[in-house]
């Protein structure tokens, strides 16, 4: 059964049912850019982990001491050792002494597309999709956000994905009124700091977008929309959805009465 919204259904953003869709649609987007671009070009699906450590107090407050050996700098500038004048006193013994313990909170894994060439092995377009994380403050948005800066001071084309309401968007100049809820953001390395940015709402269809390429060569296009509703209607999230729960986010009264007068017949 197709999903009763006209591009980006806002319920796939759901925690638990989310990561399974990002995936999905990562292999989607590998499976119909291939045969566009080949043989010059191969799409490789990559992996990036995101670790969230947490820290666990010590059970003691007690802190080991300043060694009586230390490095100064000497007045030429040069590190030089201190060393204290010897005691005839004689150490009891070992303290007890609790260092400091970490935790894993969550490990999580985030898929990408590269585009390479394929007699150069050179990565020439590198394709993300957002997850909840990456729009969060924290260390996985940090992360992301140091990696995002690195491509975008590179030669490597970027194409950036943002399905998701939630969350704080990833920082470009747009004009004001012209944000929208949901973006595609296409860089391309001989245009910066100018970019194309396809910004649409949850009443729209999602648009196509190119997907850069070596300068000479033709620019595919990929129908992002069609992709996302032959993933909903084959994978089944329909059975998945129930349609009668409040969304988190919650939508604006305005698309929540819209989105209510679509969901009728599901209800």
């Amino acid at each position: 059964m197709p999903t009763p919204f006209p591009g980006m259904d806002p319920y796939l953003e759901q925690k638990g049912l989310w990561e399974e869709f990002h995936t999905q649609l990562i292999v989607a987007l590998a499976n119909a850019i291939t045969p566009l671009i080949r043989p010059k070009y191969r799409v490789g699906i990559e992996r990036r982990s995101y670790i969230d450590i947490g820290f666990i107090e010590s059970p003691k407050d007690d802190l080991v001491g300043i060694p009586d050996v230390v490095v100064a700098e000497s007045k030429r500038g040069r590190a030089v050792r201190e060393v204290a004048p010897p005691s005839d006193e004689i150490v009891d013994g070992p303290l007890l002494a609790y260092m400091p313990d970490w935790e894993i909170k969550e490990e999580s894994h985030q898929r990408y597309l590269e585009v390479r060439e394929v007699g150069t092995r050179r990565i020439i377009t590198v394709i993300e999709l957002l997850s909840p994380t990456n729009k969060r403050p924290g260390g996985d948005r940090d992360t992301y956000e140091a990696k995002r800066i690195e491509i975008l001071a590179s030669q490597t084309h970027f194409v950036e994905i943002d399905l998701l309401r939630g969350g704080k968007h990833l920082p470009m100049k747009l004009p004001e009124g012209k944000e929208g809820q949901y973006r595609i953001l296409v860089s391309r390395a001989h245009q910066r700091p100018r970019a194309d940015v396809y910004a649409f709402t949850l009443r729209q269809s999602i648009p196509d977008f190119p997907v850069p390429l070596l300068r000479g060569d033709s620019e595919p296009t990929v129908p992002l929309n069609q992709l996302v509703h032959e993933l909903y209607d084959r994978a089944g999230y329909d059975l998945a959805i129930d349609y009668s729960r409040p969304l988190k986010p919650p939508l604006a009264p305005e698309d929540a009465e819209w989105a209510a007068t679509l969901l009728q017949p599901q209800k």
